[in-house]
């Protein structure tokens, strides 16, 4: 079902300091920077390998990644998977009886295609569906 692991979300309190330390100290590469206003972040991609670390800051203490700062602090917050039909996926994700949170794909990162599914299906896991825009990786 999924092709690769797409990224590894961040929760983050200070977006720039934490850009700062990944550069610096793993030497990954900034390659892309948005606000997702629809999702409530402001978000970076960090290249690793084929994959990404997505560093997610809060726009306000009531979006999703800002009630999980304050609930748990900064940490890993999703794993994101790669696949090539987003809509077939859901379909196959669905049919196994698993909780979703989306049930239809909203727009992500970079033009991409994502769908969650519920942490309470997946071992405490947020789990994001990803499919990427024609053209990224």
């Amino acid at each position: 079902m999924f092709n690769r692991i797409d990224h590894i979300g961040v929760a983050v309190e200070d977006l720039d300091a934490a850009i700062k330390l990944y550069e610096r100290s793993f030497e990954m590469e900034l390659v892309h920077r948005e606000t997702v206003e629809s999702q409530g972040v402001e978000a970076v991609l960090l290249d690793v390998g084929e994959g990404h670390i997505e560093l997610l800051a809060p726009l306000g203490p009531d979006t999703p990644v800002g009630k999980f700062l304050a609930k748990k602090g900064p940490g890993i917050h999703h794993v994101a998977y790669s696949v090539d039909d987003i809509d077939k996926a859901l379909a196959q994700v669905e049919a196994l009886g698993m909780k979703m949170i989306d049930r239809t794909p909203r727009t992500g990162i970079r033009g991409s295609r994502v769908a969650f599914v519920h942490p309470a299906a997946t071992g405490s896991v947020l789990t994001e569906i990803v499919q990427p825009a024609e053209g990224a990786h």
